[in-house]
């Protein structure tokens, strides 16, 4: 039986710091117009400190639907995370790390993920311990993924994630860091369930869109990559997923709006935000 969609927008990479008060307050405000949930693709703040946190909790009192988060890469900066975690969480976020849950009828698994490589250049669990300690890193995130989306009961799911699944989301990126950008590890999972819809961020100069190897649909959502690709638009997605129960063997996948701002009634010029923080020449490759 067909089911109703929720619509669902999706950004990633906010790199909140210190100053950016009143730099998101207009993009959450905004969402509200187009999106019924809100998922944010991990780093949220910039060096992962408590008080870039407390800046962003203040931006979130802006938004006036749900959302859910996962952690990135540069909220682990200052070792903090657990502590920048729980000032979002009480801010109102659901922050997910190899948990689940339900909002609208979607079921969402996320974990922040890892880096490691992609296909058959992979890197393996062989040589030095350090090695294998990285490998393991990644495989735990994978296997954290499979069982948030195996505690799912929801016909339709989507996929939260920081780091890339697939190698397509960061073609463009420098190659020299593709194995710091995600990890093909992370894909297997998504293949074994209903998954409707993959959002990450992260890769910054990667490229939009990309997809499984069982068709799944894969969106980088890192705002830096929205802003130059989509430079009339507001720097987010808007994705309609599926609801509702599904039909053996069926994965009738979310579809992005051909317009990430259009609304069904009304369909005003986007801006985008200008007070938005900018990456420093000298963070090229702290993605």
């Amino acid at each position: 039986m067909a089911g109703s969609k929720v619509r669902v927008a999706a950004l990633g990479d906010l790199h909140c710091t210190k100053t950016s008060q009143g730099a998101f307050q207009p993009l959450f405000t905004k969402m509200a117009e187009f999106a019924e949930l809100l998922l944010i693709a991990g780093d949220l703040t910039d060096y992962g400190l408590p008080d870039e946190a407390r800046v962003l909790a203040r931006e979130l009192s802006a938004l006036r639907i749900p959302a859910v988060a996962v952690l990135g890469n540069h909220d682990f900066e200052s070792g903090k995370e657990a502590e920048v975690r729980q000032i979002l969480v009480d801010a109102g976020l659901v922050i997910l790390d190899g948990d689940a849950c339900e909002m609208l009828g979607i079921g969402i698994a996320g974990v922040k993920g890892f880096g490691g490589g992609f296909g058959q250049r992979a890197l393996g669990p062989w040589g030095e311990t350090i090695i294998k300690q990285f490998v393991r890193e990644a495989v735990d995130e994978a296997l954290k993924l499979e069982a948030a989306l195996a505690r799912l009961r929801t016909a339709h799911m989507v996929a939260l994630l920081h780091y890339a699944p697939v190698q397509q989301t960061v073609d463009g990126e420098p190659l020299e860091i593709y194995p710091f950008l995600g990890s093909s590890r992370l894909e297997e999972p998504i293949n074994r369930y209903p998954v409707s819809i993959v959002v990450h961020g992260h890769a910054h100069r990667g490229r939009a869109e990309g997809v499984t190897k069982s068709g799944v649909p894969v969106y980088n959502v890192s705002m830096p990559l929205l802003t130059r690709a989509f430079p009339d638009r507001q720097p987010f997605r808007v994705f309609d997923v599926p609801t509702g129960e599904q039909d053996t063997g069926e994965r009738p996948p979310a579809h992005s709006l051909s317009r990430p701002d259009a609304s069904p009634t009304t369909e005003p010029t986007p801006q985008l935000v200008g007070s938005g923080p900018r990456r420093r020449s000298s963070d090229a490759g702290h993605e």
